[in-house]
């Protein structure tokens, strides 16, 4: 056991209450020896010592009050200069009032109490022995100044062995004390991490999580269940049947019984299948429970994803393998050609080949494509340099007169994307606005302007055709779904997976007369 504990702020607080009961001990003293001494008997071998005495005491204690509050000098002089003036006071108040019979000494159990409770050390043994000496010399001198019963010894010696006792009960107890406060600041510092891990946990989670109590109220969420079934409501405490009136009839089913735990919901901000879980928390009647919202489409898509990796891979390798023959198919025909003795039955025969080997030429380039989604290397792209460039490049290419395509920088920040990519992104948008227009001066407007989110550029292509249909709508960027008899239903797919290669996002937006696709990508 260490002479003193190092003291800390709950220490210096502690020795400043005793100060302070120190001062309205005297005080009570005071008033009981005015007041009703009849009762006490304060002072009745000698009086005149115990208002020198009381007063002294009470001058002595608001003195101490100063020290404890500023800190200095060190704590071991301050707690034993209190235990002295203590010790002090009561031995003087016991010498007036006819010795330990008094039961005065007693008071300074209190003393050593908070003197070991302070120190948490040895120190309050010697606080004990001083109190004990003190005693035992004051109930010597009542046996020899006031002829006082030799008797009374035994009574000094057992408060004597009290104060040691009480000075080593009060040290063990403040050092359990002090090791369980250690303890209970560790596992505070623990559970506070391991609240901030489950809660990064639980912010970063794919799946949406509401705690929702026995009535129903929403309790607690993470930001994905926001995404996937909208806002709070700002305000009071809303409901679950009044945030997710379809969660809320399913989690009724599953409290009275159901197994049943899939459903699907379309909300403002997920269009596709939720399956949600209840898990049970707590006790009472109903059960608060933990709603896991899982988003099937997520699941699903990254489910192709991966099947759609391994087949690009697959794919690239045989598009590798054609290419060679085709290349010598094409060279072949060429030749063909170029020899002059084939007659006209012949040419259209060549035509037919060449026709097919460039149809398998854009599906074999179309394929390669699949690959070059992680290889973006984006760069700042002025797009009023770039887009009137690509609309005249487009015309020459596809047969598409100058003034069919209409661009509008309305924004001159510039773009953020691989250059290569965007041109494969906007040639297969544009191509298909196109086929679908009407053909005419102005029917494919190429839009650039600011989005609301900053540092952000929106890139829209609109026609003037019917647009896509409902139906067509929801398989839009699937891979191998196309309406035209010549297309590999691969254009729209490898332009989706290009923007999120380079951190854009392709959409299409309903509009009455016309089709039109936005791609929202970083600005520079």
């Amino acid at each position: 056991m260490p002479f003193i504990v190092a003291p800390d702020a709950a220490t210096w607080n502690t020795l400043l209450i005793f100060c302070a009961y120190r001062v309205l001990l005297a005080g009570l003293l005071a008033l009981a020896f005015a007041r009703f001494n009849h009762f006490f008997l304060l002072g009745i071998t000698q009086s005149g010592i115990v208002v020198p005495t009381t007063v002294a005491y009470g001058l002595v204690a608001a003195a101490l009050l100063v020290p404890a509050r500023l800190r200095e000098p060190n704590l071991t002089l301050q707690v034993t200069a209190g235990v002295m003036a203590d010790v002090t006071a009561m031995v003087l108040l016991m010498y007036g009032s006819g010795g330990v019979r008094s039961g005065l000494g007693l008071m300074l159990l209190v003393s050593l109490a908070a003197a070991g409770l302070i120190t948490r050390g040895r120190l309050v043994f010697f606080h004990a022995a001083f109190a004990s000496i003190a005693v035992l010399v004051a109930q010597a001198f009542q046996v020899w100044r006031f002829d006082a019963s030799a008797q009374d010894f035994l009574q000094a010696g057992i408060t004597c062995a009290a104060y040691f006792a009480t000075a080593g009960l009060a040290s063990t107890l403040a050092q359990y004390a002090r090791t369980s406060e250690r303890i209970a600041e560790e596992r505070k510092v623990d559970l506070a991490n391991l609240s901030q891990i489950n809660e990064l946990v639980i912010r970063d989670m794919q799946d949406g999580i509401l705690v929702v109590d026995g009535e129903g109220r929403i309790r607690q969420s993470n930001p994905r269940a926001l995404q996937l079934l909208g806002p709070l409501p700002g305000g009071r405490v809303r409901t679950i049947a009044e945030y997710a009136p379809e969660i809320a009839r399913l989690l009724e089913s599953w409290r009275r019984g159901s197994e049943t735990t899939f459903m699907q919901l379309r909300g403002t901000r997920s269009a596709g299948e939720l399956q949600v879980h209840f898990v049970p928390i707590g006790s009472g009647e109903p059960s608060a429970a933990v709603i896991f919202v899982e988003d099937v489409g997520r699941m699903r898509q990254q489910a192709q994803q991966t099947k759609l990796v391994a087949l690009g891979r697959l794919t690239a390798s045989i598009a590798h393998e054609i290419r060679n023959p085709l290349s010598s198919i094409g060279h072949a025909a060429q030749l063909l050609e170029e020899d002059g003795a084939v007659g006209s039955g012949g040419k259209r025969l060549l035509d037919i080949i060449r026709g097919n080997v460039f149809r398998l030429d854009r599906i074999v380039q179309e394929v390669l494509y699949l690959n070059r989604r992680d290889r973006a290397h984006p760069e700042a792209i002025d797009p009023a340099v770039y887009l009137p460039q690509f609309a005249q490049q487009f015309g020459l290419v596809e047969k598409v007169p100058a003034e069919a395509i209409d661009v509008q920088v309305r924004n001159p920040q510039r773009l953020w994307f691989d250059p290569q990519h965007l041109d494969q992104v906007l040639w297969n948008i544009v191509r298909n606005a196109w086929r679908h227009g009407r053909q005419q001066p102005g029917s494919v407007r190429i839009v650039v302007s600011a989005a609301p989110a900053p540092g952000r550029v929106m890139l829209d292509v609109i026609d003037d055709g019917p647009g896509v249909s409902k139906e067509g709508q929801a398989h839009l960027f699937e891979p191998f779904f196309t309406t035209e008899t010549q297309g590999t239903g691969l254009g729209l797919y490898i332009a989706r997976e290009l923007c999120e290669g380079n951190g854009a996002r392709i959409e299409y937006l309903e509009q009455t007369g016309g089709g039109h696709f936005r791609i929202t990508m970083k600005g520079a």
